[in-house]
């Protein structure tokens, strides 16, 4: 199969070299990120919100997270609790009041009881926008929304390359909350072995890990000096004020799949932008090499190239978050789909991303996108394919084409 890489022409432009990453200020042209009139799917909530065509119930912070999680079709089984001292209301958040995290495909919905509610909502040209309602007044109107732009020394840092993204720390909190050690920085995605994740997070369901950093917290004490304790979900907290007692693992690794997808997806976003503006609308034949760089590793991401191995046991999700996440999935004539889990050896029974159906996907940069479903078909053929996606059976790499073929929207015509 050949196929032309679309939009590159020669345009007296710097050399790139391999290893070397354009420069992206994402405040700045051609970005203008805060200048950006968002098209997300919060930004649409909230104009119905101000109409009045959309109600929320403020009775009380409970009963106001739920109608917001309902009106952004967000499921409140996807809910992860997390007692590091993160986000703009670090200062309450800590072991005896935990945070808690609700997400669909594009919206992250935060809330700490005691606190306000924050959304981070995936712009499909811009990639995460923040937002933040002010303090409930029970029975009172619905709170004012500001978008927020203090987010960005964490969120638009060497953890997302320096572009608006998406964050999940492992470490380890002190009973204030604050970090005592930190178990992994700067790096998102399902690649990450388990036993550097949950640092500072509450770990529930049956996820047969033997030794793992959740419900752990350093405490110092006079006689014993530094040490390590464990902390059961409620052990501390009062599990009441969240919606529901569980943190379980399944929504934990879809999660972390999740915001390494949009981060690879936003960051190759940029750069493409940055690329086409400083060829003045063209591709360079100097960018190609970026440009495959950056195919590569979204091909791979998407076909779970490093995903990190489960338990020998494998892990056993909750039921009412399988449910829930597969309600929107897209099966083919026998049933198969991309959110059909497998959970013994792997997440997903079939290696490719369902992220593929998002709107952070679909609206990438079409001369990227393009490479990547060429170097994806490279990778899914049944002989002679790319010795880099050998983890992959011929017979699910079939079920795969077929899946893409039958479901994924806008795919090039040689897909087809």
């Amino acid at each position: 199969m050949r196929i032309r890489l679309v939009g590159f022409c020669i345009l007296a432009l710097p050399l790139f070299t391999r290893g070397v990453e354009t420069e992206i200020v994402f405040r700045e042209a051609p970005h203008r990120y805060l200048e950006h009139q968002p098209d997300d799917r919060f930004a649409r909530l909230r104009k119905g919100i101000e109409s009045g065509g959309i109600k929320l119930d403020t009775t009380d912070d409970k009963a106001f997270l739920s109608s917001v999680l309902k009106a952004l079709d967000v499921p409140i089984s996807s809910q992860l609790l997390v007692f590091s001292a993160s986000s703009l209301q670090s200062e309450i958040i800590n072991p005896r009041n935990p945070r808690a995290l609700y997400f669909n495909e594009d919206v992250y919905v935060g809330y700490v009881p005691g606190g306000k509610v924050e959304i981070i909502a995936m712009d499909p040209e811009m990639g995460a926008m923040f937002y933040i309602f002010d303090r409930l007044r029970p029975q009172g109107p619905v709170p004012p929304i500001t978008r927020s732009d203090k987010c960005f020394n964490c969120h638009a840092g060497n953890a997302t390359k320096r572009v608006p993204g998406l964050i999940a720390e492992s470490l380890l909190p002190m009973l204030s909350g604050a970090s005592a050690e930190t178990y992994r920085r700067d790096e998102q995605g399902h690649q990450i072995p388990l036993e550097k994740r949950f640092g500072g997070w509450h770990l529930t369901g049956q996820h047969h890990l033997k030794e793992n950093l959740a419900n752990t917290m350093a405490r110092r004490s006079a006689s014993r000096g530094f040490e390590k304790i464990k902390i059961e979900p409620g052990q501390m907290s009062d599990l009441s004020l969240h919606l529901r007692p569980t943190s379980d693992i399944l929504p934990h690794l879809v999660h972390e799949h999740q915001i390494g997808f949009e981060n690879r997806v936003f960051h190759a976003a940029y750069v493409m932008r940055q690329l086409l503006a400083d060829g003045r609308g063209n591709l360079a034949l100097s960018a190609k090499p970026q440009v495959e760089e950056l195919a590569d590793e979204l091909a791979q991401y998407i076909l779970f190239v490093d995903e990190a191995k489960l338990p020998a046991e494998g892990i056993e999700g909750d039921p009412d978050f399988i449910r829930e996440f597969q309600r929107n999935k897209k099966p083919v004539t026998n049933g198969a789909s991309l959110k059909d889990f497998d959970l013994k050896t792997r997440l997903f029974k079939y290696r490719a991303s369902y992220m593929l159906y998002t709107d952070s996907w679909q609206k990438l940069t079409p001369a990227l996108k393009e490479r990547v479903y060429f170097k994806m078909a490279e990778g899914l053929r049944d002989q002679n394919a790319n010795p880099v996606y050998t983890h992959i059976p011929a017979e699910e790499k079939r079920a795969i084409r077929t899946i893409i073929k039958e479901t994924v929207p806008d795919l090039p015509s040689w897909w087809r």
